[in-house]
């Protein structure tokens, strides 16, 4: 069954299915800063988008990929999700499931009302010291979504419709999943950027970092890579690296970028987000790396990688990006991403039914020199400006 035919009969299911968000979750998420949208969906502002509206500069996907981070909304059309990652940044406040059992908003009104409270939330940087005019005016008229605030945006039944809507008002899409639904990524239309997370790289540490709620988690873990293996457009893995738990499994995440043949790596040191360190398998402080340590990891792994090279540093995110060498052309990097083109090429995909397909080469763009590893810059965008808290040496510029 794919996607469309599931929506059909959640459509139908739709006057006897209970809603996703109970009143206990929505109070505890609208405390988290979340605006909900619905009866399964969510949006928030993230703390790039603050940033780049007062010329702070942008996130990790506007130095890798070229996004604006104050015309970015970050969205999902499903809080639920089918693990409990030991980093989740909203400490297992969503709901967990692993199949759709709610009842199920139209995409046309989530995306609706995922934008005006987008919006919303933008408008209250009017007049605010330090923002940027022409960026705020910007930032009311959104360019970029990232799919990927929490829980699992690919289990949402309408999620090609969701996306095509994205796309007819020339949104760019940045959908993440947690490869725990193979069959959805197959069915899955193109998006600007595809990403899986892979978090750990043997049956065993998977199961301790993600907690996923499938019994066959791996073998469903395997298949979505292979999925993302025959995706055409842009397809990244997502890593996150925890200390003491899946820093020393190279040669095993070596094995499985041959199975998802990922276009880009990203890797990021994961955050803290606070939590009770007493509790067995709760992450502390001692499990963050620090940036020179995810460095070391990076190069260690692409020496294990023929076809990919270091692309890309984002210090301030503790983030770094490997390519595949042939996104590097004439000895230069082209990570970063030709947004009107995406949009022409995905119109012109909707106009033929599908047959009209395109590939990740048919709308890269020249990364540009302080984007690329080795930079003196390190990712950060020489036209902003870093903001250090108290005249201090900390770079607080996302804060």
């Amino acid at each position: 069954m794919d996607i469309e035919d599931l929506g059909k009969v959640v459509e139908k299911k739709n006057d006897v299915e209970k809603e996703m968000l109970t009143p206990a979750l929505r109070q505890v998420l609208t405390k988290q800063g979340y605006r909900l949208v619905g009866t399964h969906s969510g949006v928030k502002l993230c703390r790039w988008t603050k940033a780049m509206l007062r010329g702070r500069g942008g996130c990790y996907k506007h130095t890798f990929y070229g996004i604006e981070s104050h015309r970015c909304m970050e969205t999902t059309p499903s809080l639920a999700c089918a693990n409990k990652c030991v980093f989740c940044w909203r400490h297992h406040s969503n709901p967990v499931g692993t199949e759709w059992k709610w009842k199920m908003d139209d995409a046309e009104q989530i995306l609706k009302g995922a934008l005006e409270n987008h919006y919303n939330m933008i408008k209250q940087f009017r007049g605010v010291p330090g923002v940027i005019a022409e960026r705020f005016q910007e930032g009311l008229v959104a360019k970029h979504c990232a799919l990927s605030l929490v829980g699992e945006p690919i289990m949402y039944p309408q999620i090609n419709q969701f996306v095509r809507l994205l796309h007819s008002k020339r949104i760019s899409s940045f959908l993440v999943t947690n490869a725990q639904f193979p069959d959805a990524i197959r069915a899955l239309d193109p998006v600007t950027q595809l990403y899986v997370s892979v978090d750990a790289s043997t049956k065993e540490s998977l199961k301790k970092i993600d907690r996923p709620l499938f019994k066959d988690f791996w073998e469903r873990f395997i298949d979505s890579l292979k999925a993302l293996s025959k995706k055409g457009q842009r397809t990244v893995y997502r890593l996150t690296l925890v200390k003491a738990w899946n820093f020393d499994e190279l040669k095993n995440y070596a094995e499985l970028v041959e199975i998802g043949k990922p276009d880009f790596i990203e890797i990021k040191g994961v955050t803290y987000c606070g939590g009770n360190s007493k509790k067995p398998g709760t992450l502390t402080m001692a499990n963050v790396p620090w940036h020179e340590e995810v460095i070391t990891f990076v190069q260690q792994l692409v020496d294990f990688l023929p076809n990919y090279n270091i692309a890309s540093e984002h210090e301030h995110s503790n983030c770094l990006l490997i390519a595949h060498n042939k996104f590097k052309i004439d000895d230069e990097w082209w990570t970063w991403i030709d947004y009107e083109k995406f949009h022409e090429l995905i119109q012109k995909y909707y106009e033929s039914g599908g047959k009209e397909t395109f590939s990740a080469e048919d709308y890269m763009c020249q990364t540009p020199k302080w984007a690329v590893f080795g930079s003196s810059e390190r990712g950060f965008d020489p036209v902003e400006t870093r903001w250090y808290r108290h005249g201090g040496k900390k770079d607080i510029s996302g804060c």
